[in-house]
């Protein structure tokens, strides 16, 4: 089969896929190793108009790693990311999504990938941005990568869900402080040699740093790695499939009406090294 044809979408993250219809993305048999290969140069991947079905979804996804059961019905390994609580039970949650984020930053093992095809879309807002924190390492100066090799975040739930809850219930607090916070590397140092930052809604602050002082240096970090020349933003449009490597890029949705019918379709693909 012809090789996978990319344009680059932003100058640090992002790339549409080009020639590949459904029938090209459900058998050819080189197609999972050349997306993987081009998840890992680009970040983040753009397959316009595919229009995939559940099934046809779940199938290329196996193809690609291991897939997280995170749903319900037919196909557990489809999870309905909708702001609509008769859907998705867990809709309140989802507004965290709405700051940029790792995935699984409070987990032993963060997930490696997710793929996102859109079933419906909102009128206005429910855009999808990515970051590179490749990236964001690559830039530091050769004295800040010095200073923050051996830094150390702690990343908790709560940290996230303060962003939208500012002034929340001791129940809540009570429920999200169930979820354990967790320690992890500033910098992160992949099986591959590259080297990435841990950053994003979930770190709370530098361990044995000033609270205020450390939360100003993650902020100022996460300036940096996500100001608009950096940021890839996606317009969705029924039936577009859109993958990014949650090892090295930071994500968000922009906010959208509640009542919007915007529905998308997740796959989630497990992750094999811990942040270190």
């Amino acid at each position: 089969m012809a090789a996978l044809r990319t344009e680059r979408l932003a100058a640090t993250v992002g790339a549409r896929v080009d020639g590949v219809d459904l029938d090209r993305f459900l058998y050819d048999e080189e197609l999972p190793e050349q997306t993987l290969a081009a998840l890992e140069e680009h970040g983040a991947l753009v397959f316009p108009g595919l229009h995939l079905d559940d099934k046809a979804q779940v199938e290329f996804s196996r193809k690609l790693g291991q897939v997280e059961k995170l749903g319900r019905g037919e196909f557990p390994e489809i999870f309905r990311v909708t702001l609509d609580p008769s859907i998705n039970p867990a809709a309140a949650y989802l507004r965290g999504t709405f700051y940029w984020h790792i995935d699984g930053c409070t987990d032993e093992i963060p997930i490696m990938a997710t793929m996102l095809s859109a079933h419906a879309v909102a009128d206005q807002g429910g855009e999808t941005e990515f970051a590179s924190t490749y990236q964001a390492y690559d830039d530091l100066t050769a004295d800040e990568k010095a200073r923050f090799s051996n830094l150390r975040v702690l990343h908790s739930v709560e940290a996230s869900m303060r962003l939208h809850v500012p002034d929340p219930k001791p129940e809540q607090v009570e429920l999200w402080r169930k979820r354990p916070g967790k320690e992890q590397p500033l910098v992160w140092t992949h099986q591959s040699g590259r080297k990435s930052l841990v950053i994003g809604a979930t770190a709370d602050h530098v361990v044995g740093m000033d609270v205020d002082d450390g939360r100003a240096l993650l902020a100022a970090l996460l300036e940096r790695a996500t100001v608009p020349g950096r940021v890839y933003r996606h317009t969705w449009r029924v039936g577009d499939v859109v993958m990014w490597d949650n090892r090295g890029v930071l994500h968000r949705a922009a906010p959208y009406d509640p009542a919007s019918p915007r529905d998308m379709h997740r796959t989630t693909f497990a992750g094999n090294e811990p942040i270190q």
